[in-house]
C-alpha cells in the first residue's frame, strides 16, 4: 500500500538508483506556463547523461507532438526529441488508427474531431481522414465513424449537434482524448478542460466516451509498444492525483507526487486515511516539493 512519504536523503538514491527510466507528466511538472520549474531542464538532462529514460506523457491535447518537442527546446529541456513525448493527443489518434483501419476496424471512415489544429494534425499524420476535409461536392464521402472529443475552446452548440447527429450511428464510437475536468490557469482561475466537453457529448448523446489518456492504460501500451520499459523499473512522476498517480498505479509503477502544480498533499493525506480501496488508488508512493529535489538522487 503506497504511504506518501517524502522522499529524500539516502531513500532517494535507493529509488532512483535502480531505475531504467521516469515517466513525467508536462504541465505543473516540468512548466508552468512558459516557464520552466527551476531544475527541471537540469535533472531531464542528468537522467541522460546518467542512462536513464526520461518520457513524457501529457493528456494535454492542444499541441502536436511536433509543437511540444519545439517547446522542450525553447523552455531550455535540450535533447528530447517528439519520439520521447506521448501526448492525448498522439495516442488517440494511434488508438483511432488501429480501431478504424486495423485488422479488427470497420473498414476505415472518416472521423469528426472536437478539439483545436494540434489535435487535427495528429489523426491526419495518422492516417486517418477528417470529416468536413476533402469530401466531394457531389456527396458520397464516406461515413463519420469516429467522434473524437479533445480540449476545443471553440466547442458551439452547432459542433455539439453535429456530434450527436454522427453518433447516432451505432457504427460510430465516442473518444475521448482524456477526462480532465478542468485546467489550472496562471491567474489562478480554471479553465473546462476535455472531461467537461466529454461530459456533454456524452449527455446530448446517449452514448459512453472511451477515454485514452490517464489514468487508462493505453498510453503507457505505446510507450511499451516503442521502447520495451520495465514496469518494475520505471518510474511515473505527477502532479495530478487522480490522472497521474492513478496511471501510475493503474499500470504498475512507482509513483511521485510533485507539489508544483494542481494536487496539494492534504488531498493524498486524506485518501490515504479514507476507508475507500479506490481512493487508497490515488494515494503517492512518494512526493516532493519539486522535481528538481530528485536531483540529488543521481550520480554526477
Amino acid at each position: 500500500m503506497a504511504v506518501c512519504r517524502r522522499l529524500s536523503g539516502a531513500e532517494l538514491r535507493e529509488v532512483l538508483g535502480p531505475a531504467q527510466g521516469l515517466l513525467f507528466d508536462c504541465d505543473g511538472v516540468l512548466w508552468a506556463g512558459e516557464r520552466a520549474v527551476p531544475g527541471a531542464p537540469e535533472l531531464v538532462e542528468r537522467l541522460r547523461r546518467s542512462g536513464k529514460a526520461a518520457l513524457f506523457v501529457s493528456n494535454n491535447s492542444r499541441r502536436s507532438v511536433a509543437e511540444l518537442e519545439r517547446r522542450f527546446s525553447r523552455l531550455g529541456f535540450r535533447g528530447v526529441r517528439g519520439e520521447h513525448v506521448f501526448s492525448s493527443a498522439l495516442c488517440s489518434a494511434l488508438f483511432l488508427r488501429q480501431r478504424l483501419l486495423g485488422g479488427g476496424g470497420n473498414g476505415g471512415g472518416r472521423v469528426f474531431v472536437l478539439g483545436g489544429e494540434g489535435l487535427r494534425g495528429e489523426v491526419r499524420d495518422a492516417g486517418l481522414r477528417l470529416a468536413g476535409e476533402g469530401e466531394p461536392l457531389s456527396g458520397g464521402a464516406e461515413p463519420v465513424r469516429a467522434v473524437l472529443v479533445g480540449y476545443d475552446d471553440q466547442f458551439t452548440f452547432a459542433k455539439l449537434s453535429r456530434a450527436c447527429g454522427y453518433l447516432r450511428d451505432p457504427q460510430c464510437i465516442l473518444v475521448a482524448t482524456d477526462p480532465d475536468p478542468w485546467h489550472p490557469l496562471s491567474d489562478g482561475q480554471r479553465t473546462p478542460g476535455t472531461g467537461s466537453l466529454t461530459a456533454a457529448v456524452e449527455t446530448a448523446s446517449g452514448r459512453k466516451a472511451l477515454v485514452v489518456g490517464k489514468p487508462n492504460t493505453y498510453m503507457f501500451d505505446c510507450i511499451v509498444e516503442r521502447f520495451g520499459v520495465d514496469p518494475s523499473r520505471t518510474l511515473m512522476v505527477g502532479d495530478r492525483l487522480e490522472t497521474d498517480i492513478l496511471f501510475g498505479k493503474n499500470c504498475g509503477l512507482s509513483t511521485i507526487l510533485t507539489l508544483t502544480g494542481v494536487s496539494r498533499l492534504e488531498e493524498a493525506q486524506a485518501y490515504m486515511a479514507s476507508d475507500s480501496a479506490a481512493a487508497k488508488d490515488l494515494v503517492p508512493d512518494y512526493y516532493v516539493d519539486s522535481i528538481a529535489d530528485l536531483i540529488p538522487g543521481l550520480d554526477e
